[in-house]
C-alpha cells in the first residue's frame, strides 16, 4: 500500500512539474496572432497620415511634416549607405531639404505596402518623386520603409530607410 501511494505521489509530482514548466512562467499561449491577424482600420490610418506626410510636404508646412515624426533617443534613419542618423539629423534635414521645395511636380509610389502588427506598422514602397527646388527639377526614385508605432497622438514615424533604386531608365 505504501509503494502505490509513493507511485501515484510522485506521478502527480511529475505531472505537475511538467505541466508548469510547459506552461510558459504561468501564461496563457492565447497570444494574439500579430504577424497574420489583419488591421484593416489602422491600416487605413497609417495610409491617411501617408497622405497627409505627402500633403504638408506640398503646402511647405514643415512643422506639420516635422510633427509625423516620433522623436526620441529610439529614432534612427538609414540614408544612401551612410550611417545612422538620429532624430535631430534627421529633422535638420527634413528642414532644410523639404523646405526648399517649391514644388512638387509628382509623389507617386510604386509596390505599396503597408503591413501593421498591432501597434507597429511597416510601409514599404519605390518612391518616384519630382520635386522642384527653384527651377532645378529632382527626380527621386528610391527604395524606402518607414517604421510607425501608434501614439496617443496618432501614427509616428520611428525609423526610416531609404536606398537608391536601381532603375533601367
Amino acid at each position: 500500500m505504501k509503494t502505490k501511494f509513493k507511485i501515484t505521489f510522485l506521478i502527480i509530482c511529475a505531472l505537475f512539474i511538467v505541466g508548469f514548466c510547459n506552461s510558459d512562467d504561468g501564461q496563457t499561449n492565447d497570444r494574439e496572432d500579430l504577424i497574420n491577424t489583419q488591421y484593416p482600420e489602422a491600416k487605413q490610418e497609417v495610409i491617411e497620415t501617408w497622405a497627409a506626410i505627402e500633403q504638408s510636404v506640398r503646402e511647405g508646412d514643415m512643422d506639420k511634416l516635422i510633427s509625423f515624426h516620433g522623436y526620441s533617443p529610439k529614432f534612427t534613419e538609414y540614408k544612401n549607405g551612410e550611417v545612422v542618423n538620429d532624430g535631430a539629423a534627421n529633422e535638420a534635414y527634413e528642414r532644410r531639404a523639404y523646405g526648399a521645395v517649391t514644388e512638387v511636380v509628382s509623389f507617386a509610389t510604386n509596390d505599396f505596402k503597408v503591413a501593421v502588427y498591432g501597434d507597429v506598422a511597416n510601409m514599404t514602397f519605390q518612391s518616384d518623386f519630382q520635386i522642384k527646388f527653384g527651377d532645378n527639377l529632382a527626380v527621386i526614385k528610391e527604395q524606402t520603409t518607414l517604421l510607425f508605432v501608434r501614439t496617443n497622438y496618432g501614427w509616428k514615424i520611428v525609423h526610416e530607410h531609404h536606398s537608391p533604386l536601381n532603375t533601367a531608365d
